[in-house]
């Protein structure tokens, strides 16, 4: 106790600093969210106090910020359409509780096992809804309900935005946010010190300067005087929904991208400062208790948001402290200055959200899985195809399923070649397996062996297997043994095997094999 209380000691300066960065990250990011959800700003904002002060105090991955998410916006959404908002603080404050669930019985390590490939699909799938959605936000007009028609009326949207009209749009709140989207990344060029103001809220001040000063009749922002006021409390008169199974896929969808998406997170977060790694258990154990209270308080629900956490390990933060005192910052400014809110034009927000979506498709990840294989795209494509044509569930549904067939192909998938070869006179027998080898296929590999005639030389080589199970290689070692009983000699190129499996591992399986053929011949 007393050494982690000096070393907070040591980090409170850099810790106070990194703070007040990751909270004027966290304004702009919150309230977008909040607005591209269809929630009003505080539920944002609460979000964000509890991804500071509830989910940092308990953390597992101490540089890890939590709050919401551009990541949860397409469920958050489709869960309030189907279940309503009175609903919502329910499904929430549910899913939270799944979440500890995951972490009591230390179930948060395997979302490590979900495939890369589903995960990134995930993530570009929603990146595409957010970015097809908020673009018509940007301009002031509102989204279809769906991607594809978002994606396909977007140029109309943006021919007609001379016409200044509710329904189509209005060109000054696409300029606002074509200025918000220019400042971000204009603001990456600016050298240190001055680039340690995020580049959103720079965009979202120049634009709100511009509406301000220009007296543009834009959408605003529009918070009431008392934003405690607008909380809207978990209602307890709606536990009888969880007697519906549709609740509940609700919930363990949530309770799952939440929980993925934060794990992913953590990652990356342990990639970029290597220091103190990410208890997995605990940190999905603090999420869920951090979605118990956004569901009590009807706050959005909270994740690991890479953003913030980036921006947090570059401004120099070394403990939890700087995420801790983020969330107070927060909370002070919404009980003191709230009216600020009014001045910001809707558009600016959409903009920065537009630009995440974009950021969320991450065209690296793409050209990575291209190198690790078709397959890996394949699954990437239809995951990223699935969730634009239908929506997330279905989506993952698909990259999971995709994912199992192809790990089922690939543990099935088997070949084996014989071939002679005669070299000044000698003769040998080669014969390459490929793929992998089960029990599934001992007939196969049984036939060709028993098919040699006695008293040859035999070369068997296993480089190009993927796996090979105890049975193959009790069968390879017992036929070895027996053949050169009979005078035929047998090299199988272990090698490969031992290097991929770890030799202390295959040479105990082989001795076992002996072991039980000597006691079986005894006998």
């Amino acid at each position: 106790m007393k050494q982690r209380l000096a070393q907070l000691k040591r980090a409170a300066g850099t810790d106070f600093l990194a703070s007040l960065v990751v909270f004027f990250v966290a304004i702009p990011l919150c309230l977008g969210v909040a607005l591209a959800c269809g929630v009003p700003p505080v539920a944002g904002l609460l979000s964000g106090i509890i991804g500071g002060l509830v989910v940092g105090l308990f953390t597992g991955c101490p540089l890890m910020v939590s709050g919401p998410a551009a990541g949860l916006i397409a469920i958050v959404w489709q869960i309030i359409q189907a279940h309503g908002v009175s609903s919502f603080g329910l499904i929430v404050f549910m899913a939270g509780l799944v979440q500890v669930a995951f972490g009591v019985f230390k179930a948060g390590r395997w979302f490590r096992a979900v495939s890369p490939a589903v995960i990134y699909g995930m993530l570009a799938g929603i990146g595409i809804l957010i970015f097809a959605s908020q673009l018509h936000v940007m301009a002031d007009a509102p989204p279809n309900g769906s991607a594809l028609m978002n994606l396909a009326t977007l140029p109309a949207l943006y021919n007609s935005l001379p016409i200044r009209s509710e329904a189509l749009g209005d060109i000054q709140a696409a300029f606002l946010g074509l200025m918000t989207i220019g400042t971000i990344v204009f603001w990456q060029k600016v050298p240190k010190p001055f680039n340690v103001i995020p580049g959103a809220l720079v965009g979202v001040l120049v634009a709100t300067v511009i509406a301000q000063t220009g007296g543009l009749v834009v959408h605003y922002v529009s918070v009431p005087n008392n934003l405690f006021a607008d909380i809207d409390w978990l209602h307890w008169t709606e536990v009888g929904l969880l007697a519906q199974g549709g609740v509940w896929v609700s919930i363990l969808s949530l309770a799952f991208v939440a929980s993925a998406e934060t794990l992913l997170t953590c990652t990356a977060v342990d990639k970029m400062h290597g220091e103190e790694k990410t208890n997995y258990n605990k940190e999905v154990l603090a999420q869920g208790v951090g979605n118990v209270v956004a569901g009590i308080f009807g706050a959005l629900p909270v994740c690991g948001v890479i953003v913030r956490s980036i921006a947090n390990i570059q401004a120099g933060a070394k403990t939890n402290l700087a995420t801790l005192m983020h969330g107070a910052w927060i909370l002070l400014f919404i009980a003191v200055l709230p009216w600020v809110l009014d001045l910001i034009p809707v558009s600016s927000l959409a903009a920065i959200l537009v630009y995440t979506g974009w950021r969320l498709i991450n065209f690296q990840t793409i050209k990575d899985l291209v190198r690790a294989g078709n397959n890996e795209i394949l699954i990437y494509a239809l995951t990223v195809v699935t969730i634009v044509t239908f929506d997330l569930l279905t989506g993952i549904v698909v990259g999971f399923a995709a994912s199992a067939i192809k790990l089922m192909l690939t543990l099935n998938h088997f070949d084996i070649t014989l071939k002679e070869e005669t070299e000044d006179g000698h003769h040998r027998t080669i014969i390459d397996l490929y793929g992998s080898a089960t029990f599934v296929i001992l007939p196969d590999i049984a036939d060709v062996l028993e098919a040699i005639e006695p008293g040859r030389e035999v070369h068997i080589f296993v480089s190009h297997l993927n796996y090979i199970d105890h049975a193959c290689l009790e069968l390879l070692t017992n036929w070895k043994e027996s053949y050169t009983d009979n005078g035929g000699e047998v090299v199988i190129s272990w090698d490969h095997i031992i290097h991929r499996y770890q030799e202390p591992a295959i040479t105990r399986i082989v001795k076992q094999v002996k072991e039980q053929r000597s006691e079986a011949t005894s006998s």
